[in-house]
């Protein structure tokens, strides 16, 4: 893996150089990262989830400029786009688009149509640690059909989405077949139709961010409900060498069910020189079923200013089942 990363790195700062010199001549930008991992659950109530997971992502996103105002922009991913079953190792691969569409540009507000990730919330991309976003990825929103529009508002930027599931051939991938979605499937959100909407406003106040927004999904084949989340959230970066993160989120007909959830996530990491020691927690109260947990603690080490390692250690509490992964990784951005 050593001989890999060196080679990724050399790779890396050809591709920076190229990308710089291609935005300026073109108008096209790029930006990515590849991770290469190994997460398994190494102790669980139920033996069959005791799982090795070694796997490889990568991610790319880009933007094209069409004219002055109007841009295409895009991004690839490349995962395993099944569930392991058993223990796995590079296997699963399968290639599809996250997000593909025609953006219009204007002042200070930007209008993108297409396949596009609504904003909404932070804590499932921004908890710290190997482990710190897992929970919070119940609520993440994307791969959505639909329009967003962010703007500058009051100091801060106010963002606007009406959208909904993926039902086309992007649904799909290349590789390994994830199948394409249909409404059909079911699911809150996955209705065909514009019906669903989400809205957020954040705000920088020197060190400290702040962000509050809503959203509405509408009941799919076979919900009992729709979906109304709420979120508040908070995060601060001190002089010492401490950020902390903190959100709380609140949905009635959770996943188009009759139960109700409230999703509180809190993290801090604190930074010394190239190391980053981290500790998150999430905390699901239901009404209609068993409150479920998640405690992590990680440790990252920038070892270049592209490559970054990373260890976690977690204790989960989900569906009445415990159990206990540790994670390892390696990431290059470009």
């Amino acid at each position: 893996m050593k001989t890999t990363l060196i080679f990724m790195t050399a790779s890396a700062a050809t591709l920076s150089l190229a990308t710089s010199v291609l935005a300026q001549d073109t108008g096209f930008e790029w930006e990515g990262e590849i991770e290469i991992g190994v997460d398994s659950t190494v102790s669980a109530d139920d033996p069959a989830a005791e799982i090795t997971d070694t796997y490889v992502s990568a991610e790319l996103e880009f933007e094209a400029a069409i004219t002055a105002q109007f841009s295409v922009f895009g991004g690839l991913t490349l995962e395993s786009v099944l569930d392991a079953t058993d223990d796995r190792t590079f296997d699963d691969l399968g290639l599809y688009f996250s997000t593909l569409g025609l953006r219009y540009t204007f002042d200070d507000t930007q209008i993108s149509v297409g396949k596009i990730a609504p904003v909404f919330a932070r804590a499932w991309d921004e908890a710290p640690g190997f482990y710190g976003t897992t929970l919070a990825e119940d609520y993440e929103l994307s791969e959505m059909i639909g329009v967003s529009l962010d703007t500058a508002l009051g100091g801060g930027t106010l963002s606007l989405a009406v959208f909904y599931a993926d039902d086309t051939g992007l649904s799909n991938s290349i590789g390994t077949k994830r199948g394409r979605n249909s409404t059909v499937n079911g699911g809150v959100g996955n209705t065909g139709k514009l019906n669903n909407f989400a809205v957020q406003y954040s705000q920088e106040f020197g060190d400290t961010s702040a962000w509050v927004g809503a959203r509405h999904l509408s009941a799919g084949t076979g919900d009992v409900s729709d979906e109304t989340g709420v979120v508040v959230g908070a995060s601060h970066s001190f002089s010492s060498g401490w950020d902390v993160i903190g959100e709380v989120s609140y949905f009635d007909g959770v996943g188009g069910t009759d139960d109700s959830a409230t999703y509180v996530t809190a993290g801090a990491a604190y930074g010394l020189e190239d190391w980053t020691f981290s500790a998150a927690a999430t905390v699901v109260n239901h009404s209609n079923a068993s409150n479920d947990s998640l405690i992590t603690l990680g440790v990252d080490r920038a070892l270049t200013e592209t490559i970054e390692v990373g260890f976690g250690v977690a204790r989960f509490d989900v569906g009445g089942e415990k159990s206990t992964s540790v994670g390892l990784s390696a990431v290059m951005s470009f």
